[in-house]
């Protein structure tokens, strides 16, 4: 599920633009179909009438729209809709979509936190500093991106939004609160009871402040748990986290809420995106793979064009993109076959070659996503890490559960990353009991901290490149909130300095000796084997080096002289 090619400029725009959509037909059938529903993108420079006329006349039914990327939830047959959408010139295509529905009403932030909000707005000119927490000694890769010693400089300003595209935030968790945005927060995936479960409630779209899988809690606390005396705290501890869940409660994610969450954050002023997953059902979306039938060809073009879209717009309206490289431990200039796709619906996944000319992982291999790899404890390359000169831009500790061969901390679980997750996923999984206390089987690997009101948080291991994009969405952060500016009512940064910056400070590393990294003494394949190409000002496995958060807000840069 979803959890170098490098556009830049016009030529990203251009990339964009030349994705086109073969024609395609089959015959109508003769019997009236059921219908199903689809995400639908319209066709370049094509009018939201043209694309309403083109939708009909393919059989589909308009039922909610978003015309900043010319994407359409339809309702249509079955059977026959793809092809012939693909066969009309003002359309890209369609591909099966889940639900979206309205979000909830915006929450308000209660007093107190309208109120501290406020109190740091007045402080803004004075940088706010931070501590450490009690838990902050087990997260080696808070000092490994020296957001230690950045946090005595600048811990981040509560005006710097960072919006964590992903399963949803526990905005129950002592470290998650304090710096939650209720006003911003949205969820725009609806649960699918195939995959997600019976509906928790009637509309089946979640609250917001609640992840009933706790992938995007463990992101939100180490890009921004408060530094607050109880539990961990994040690479920047004072920004304001954002949710915006696109993914399903089981951990998919599917365009059209992907797609409606970026222009969201684009529309609403949010700095920094973390995207810690790739777009399902495919791993690759190819423009024509042989391999795949027209009706799966046509989709993978929706996708690559409603992405390339979405990417764009949010970057050019001020949002830092980054994105995790993947755990299929593959250079993703070279990429090997793709065996697991689709991985929706279950079991419908068949052996596809990849061409790397003409196929994308996204939303990070799309324009202008910063993409991370992972790295263990001792630096190396996390064994299941995507790497390569092609797309790779820094690198970041994801934790790697088997680093250290031949020490003690070999095969350990502080060799991940430690960071919040939610009460009831814990429980779901057999960690924590019905009164909230961590079974005797999950000690060392689940805490509880609780605060002296009573108010207790939880917090687990993870290991992927999907906690590596969290460290450097930290530090992007920070760099919003060292050398941000305003302007008119907002407060930011422009993604192209924050890039320049991240890049610049970030520490070089050279390739290991031998290049070629392999993991055999770690019980791996010889598949798992890594060479590592180019210099040590950039590489494959470390692109332009690991994450610094000191160095970042203690830079210089040449436009501020």
């Amino acid at each position: 599920m979803g959890f170098n090619k490098r556009f830049t400029g016009a030529a990203v725009i251009a990339a964009a633009l030349t994705v086109t959509a073969a024609g395609l037909s089959s015959p109508a059938s003769a019997e009236p179909a059921a219908t199903t529903e689809y995400t639908v993108v319209a066709a370049d420079n094509v009018s939201a009438a043209d694309a309403a006329a083109a939708i009909g006349k393919a059989g589909g039914k308009i039922v909610a729209s978003n015309e900043t990327v010319g994407m359409y939830t339809v309702t249509a047959p079955q059977k026959g809709f793809v092809e012939k959408a693909a066969a009309s010139s003002k359309l890209v295509g369609a591909t099966h979509r889940t639900a979206i529905g309205k979000a909830p009403r915006k929450r308000l932030a209660d007093l107190a936190e309208k109120e501290a909000v406020a109190t740091a707005a007045k402080a803004a000119k004075k940088p706010a500093t931070a501590g450490m927490d009690p838990l902050d000694d087990k997260l080696w890769g808070l000092t490994t991106v020296k957001s230690d010693k950045a946090r005595t400089v600048n811990a981040g300003d509560k005006r710097v939004t960072v919006g964590i595209l992903d399963t949803g935030v526990d905005a129950s968790n002592p470290d998650i609160a304090p710096n939650f945005n209720w006003a911003l927060s949205k969820n725009f995936a609806k649960d699918m009871v195939d995959i997600d479960g019976p509906c928790e409630v009637a509309s089946c779209l979640d609250p917001v402040g609640t992840d009933d899988d706790g992938h995007g809690t463990h992101v939100a606390g180490t890009i921004g748990g408060a530094a607050n005396g109880i539990g961990v705290s994040g690479v920047a501890p004072n920004v304001s986290l954002v949710e915006l869940k696109g993914g399903q409660d089981s951990g998919f994610f599917f365009l059209e809420p992907v797609v409606n969450a970026l222009t969201h954050a684009a529309d609403n002023g949010i700095d920094v995106v973390n995207m810690s997953f790739y777009v399902d059902p495919w791993l690759y979306n190819c423009t024509a793979n042989p391999a795949d039938s027209p009706v799966a060809q046509a989709e993978q073009r929706t996708i690559i064009r409603g992405m390339f879209r979405a990417l764009t717009y949010a970057h050019f309206k001020g949002v830092t993109l980054v994105g995790a490289l993947g755990n299929n431990h593959e250079d993703l200039g070279k990429p090997r076959t793709d065996t697991s796709s689709p991985d929706y619906p279950a079991g419908t996944a068949y052996d596809r070659p990849i061409d790397n000319g003409s196929c994308w992982d996204l939303p990070n291999e799309g324009p202008f996503v910063i993409s991370v790899s992972a790295l263990g404890p001792s630096l190396k390359k996390s064994d299941f890490s995507n790497y390569g000169l092609e797309r790779i831009s820094v690198s970041a500790p994801g934790g790697w559960f088997r680093d250290g061969f031949g020490t003690d901390t070999y095969r350990t679980n502080g060799n991940e990353i430690l960071s919040s997750y939610p009460l009831k996923v814990l429980q779901k999984e057999g960690s924590v009991d019905a009164d909230g206390n961590v079974v005797p089987t999950a000690e060392g690997l689940v805490y509880k901290e609780c605060t002296a009101a009573g108010k207790c948080g939880y917090y687990t291991y993870l290991q992927g490149t999907s906690m590596a994009a969290p460290h450097a969405s930290g530090v992007a952060a920070l760099i919003v909130s060292q050398h941000g500016a305003k302007r008119g009512k907002d407060f930011g940064l422009e993604p192209w300095k924050v890039e320049y910056l991240l890049y610049s400070t970030a520490a070089k590393r050279a390739c290991p000796e031998p290049r070629l990294q392999t993991y055999t003494n770690e019980g791996r394949s010889p598949e798992f084997n890594a060479l590592c190409e180019g210099g040590k000002e950039f590489n494959g496995f470390y692109g332009f080096g690991i994450v610094d958060a000191y160095a970042a807000v203690t830079a210089d840069p040449w436009w501020g002289r």
